[in-house]
């Protein structure tokens, strides 16, 4: 199966084009790093999309990972429960990749994902070294999940088939 993968970036933290949150979502900074907890986050949110790839990672390499300080983790609870979490990662050269994101899968049709994605796009640019904010997605992901980055602002700069 050929796979599309788009690459969508924003320059400047005028270009977001946010979407306020009218239903209460919580969206809380996982400030304590726990490896397990973000493994966790990866296979609830990741499940449906075959996020697959780290899931056979030793538990030393999560661990690495989840401790690196350029990686931050935010959490979306609707009534106490995980609706959904975005990680942020920071290079040296100033590029936040919004590394992973989404919803849970209780929580996708309910009108959260454009808030999430705001609050995430807004995060990234709240850390000081950030001079870029990027993403990737591709054909496996959710249907929307393509115009929502567009619809916040984050213009296409690549695409790739694999």
């Amino acid at each position: 199966m050929k796979v599309r993968t788009y690459y969508l970036e924003m320059n400047t933290p005028e270009e977001l084009i946010e979407k306020t949150d009218p239903r209460g979502l919580a969206i809380v900074e996982a400030k304590i790093n726990e490896f397990r907890f973000n493994k966790f986050l990866y296979q609830l949110i990741g499940e449906q999309w075959a996020w697959v790839d780290k899931l056979s990672l030793p538990e030393a390499e999560w661990e690495a990972y989840v401790e690196n300080p350029d990686l931050r983790t935010w959490v979306a609870y609707y009534e106490g429960t995980i609706a959904g979490y975005f990680e942020l990662n920071t290079n040296e050269s100033g590029d936040t990749e919004i590394a992973y994101f989404g919803l849970a899968p209780n929580f996708i049709g309910k009108g959260f994902g454009g808030y999430l994605l705001s609050q995430a796009i807004s995060n990234a640019w709240k850390i000081t070294k950030t001079k870029r904010v990027w993403v990737h997605t591709c054909s496996l992901d959710h249907d929307s999940a393509l115009s929502n980055y567009k619809a916040r602002g984050l213009k296409l700069y690549k695409q790739e088939i694999a």
